[in-house]
């Protein structure tokens, strides 16, 4: 698989504008990324801007903090992809989490992929805030609620993606699910490190600088 094919291309800031998210659909054609990674209000445009390519349209869902309701979430999630999304990164509650409140959690994430159907569900678990104890268990509950993937961050918290917690998750979930590395990668050398070690896709609005980068 080709460097191209691991990115989903994201914008995320508050301030991003209609021009920015088409740029970003063009840019993402051009250079045949996996997805295009937005928020929630974007998905219509998206699912325009990309019809009848294999560009993927991804959104972010209780983005940034995680601390929405599990109501607020779900329909968020419905939503997206009743508006052509293909892929879901949701934000776990990260306090349920750290105050040991794992059944919720683990419903949150279950009742999120069980609303979604057959789109893919990544689970951010945003490890800056994390003890290496919780991003395991974290990675377990996620597992034992059926997401694909493991995602490491946000982009918006105190860190992003590293080495060391890229591989804790992926020795955590083993071959039941995949690991998503985002947060802080930026040029082609990162990337490839990310690959080599099993990470199956990278969220970076860096992503036309990782391919220039790798020829």
């Amino acid at each position: 698989m080709n460097t191209n094919q691991y990115i989903d291309h994201t914008i995320l800031k508050a301030d991003a504008r209609e021009a920015d998210i088409v740029r970003l659909c063009a840019e993402a054609k051009e250079y045949k990324f996996c997805s295009v990674c937005v928020n929630s209000c974007w998905v219509p445009l998206v699912s325009r801007e990309l019809k009848g390519t294999d560009v993927k349209v991804c959104s972010v869902i209780g983005f940034p903090l995680g601390a929405m309701s599990r109501e607020a979430k779900v329909f968020e999630a419905e939503n997206a992809v009743k508006n052509g999304a293909a892929e879901i990164d949701m934000v776990i509650n990260v306090g349920f989490l750290k105050d040991g409140k794992y059944k919720e959690v683990e419903d949150e994430i279950r009742a999120i992929k069980t609303a979604i159907g057959n789109a893919v569900l990544k689970v951010i678990i945003e490890t800056c805030y994390l003890t290496d104890d919780e991003k395991r268990k974290a990675c377990e509950l996620s597992v034992a609620a059926q997401a694909d993937f493991v995602k490491t961050s946000t982009g918006f918290g105190t860190g992003g993606a590293t080495f060391e917690d890229a591989q804790l998750m992926l020795d955590t979930v083993k071959d039941k699910a995949k690991v998503k590395a985002s947060g802080g990668v930026r040029d082609a050398q990162t990337a490839k490190k990310y690959i080599d070690m099993g990470v199956m896709r990278l969220g970076t609005s860096s992503g036309i600088k990782i391919i220039e980068g790798s020829k």
